[in-house]
């Protein structure tokens, strides 16, 4: 295989990757720095609180976040990614460490929010 062969393979990992498969990546790179004795459930959870305040400092002074990111620069929407990428893997790490099955429970709870909210019909 050559080297934009391997390119192209490594981006299509990337874009067909599963929770699963993150979660794997995550455990693997946690057992590769000894990092898993500080992974508790709650020194996980307040990392991810930490995440989601960069992430609201992102929003906090931006008016047109009401209309969507059409004026945004893509080092901005850049930055954005890198943040909600960093709550999603603190979150996928706390789930594995708790033992819940995330993509399971996503499932579950939006089938127990479509019979909580069904649609409205007029």
């Amino acid at each position: 295989m050559g080297e934009g062969e391997e390119i192209n393979a490594a981006e299509e990992e990337r874009e067909n990757i599963s929770l699963k498969d993150l979660s794997k990546k995550l455990e693997e790179f946690a057992k590769a720095r000894d990092w898993e004795k500080y992974h508790s459930p709650r020194n996980l959870l307040l990392a991810m609180v930490g995440e989601v305040g960069e992430l609201s400092e992102i929003f906090q002074w931006r008016g047109e976040v009401d209309r969507g990111l059409p004026n945004w620069k893509e080092s901005d929407k850049e930055h954005l990614g890198e943040e909600l990428s960093d709550v999603l893997l603190y979150l996928i790490r706390l789930a594995d460490i708790c033992g819940i099955d995330l993509a399971d429970a996503a499932s579950k709870k939006i089938v127990k929010n479509a019979i909580k909210y069904p649609p409205k019909f007029f």
